[in-house]
């Protein structure tokens, strides 16, 4: 008598992985946010993870409607940069391949002149 293995089950496709910013990332990113909500131009944040974009909103306050976005798109990673800053309107205001460098668009609001 011959002994034949089980047939395997086709696998289903599996949905790609969801998107999200690293520890790194992070880091820097809430360097920034702290910055600003000490020099009291930023109040609230949220994150959203997504299949194609992490997304870091910023907040003026709770109720609002974000006033940047800090978005991670790995599908541009060859192209423009993953990493873009989007402002209210949703124009994008910088784009990159370093998080570090595509966020100095917003560190120019900490330089103020002195009277």
């Amino acid at each position: 008598m011959t002994v034949q293995p089980p047939t395997p089950f086709p696998r289903p496709q599996t949905a790609p992985a969801q998107t999200a910013f690293d520890r790194a990332e992070l880091s820097v990113i809430l360097s920034l946010y702290g910055r600003m909500v000490a020099a009291g131009e930023w109040r609230d944040y949220a994150m959203s993870f997504l299949r194609e974009v992490a997304v870091f909103s910023i907040f003026r306050r709770a109720a609002e409607t974000p006033l940047y976005r800090i978005e991670k798109r790995p599908a541009l990673r060859t192209r423009q940069g993953q990493y873009s800053v989007v402002g209210m309107d949703g124009q994008i205001l910088k784009r990159g391949h370093d998080i570090a460098q595509v966020l100095r668009v917003l560190e120019r609001k900490l330089i103020r002149p002195i009277d």
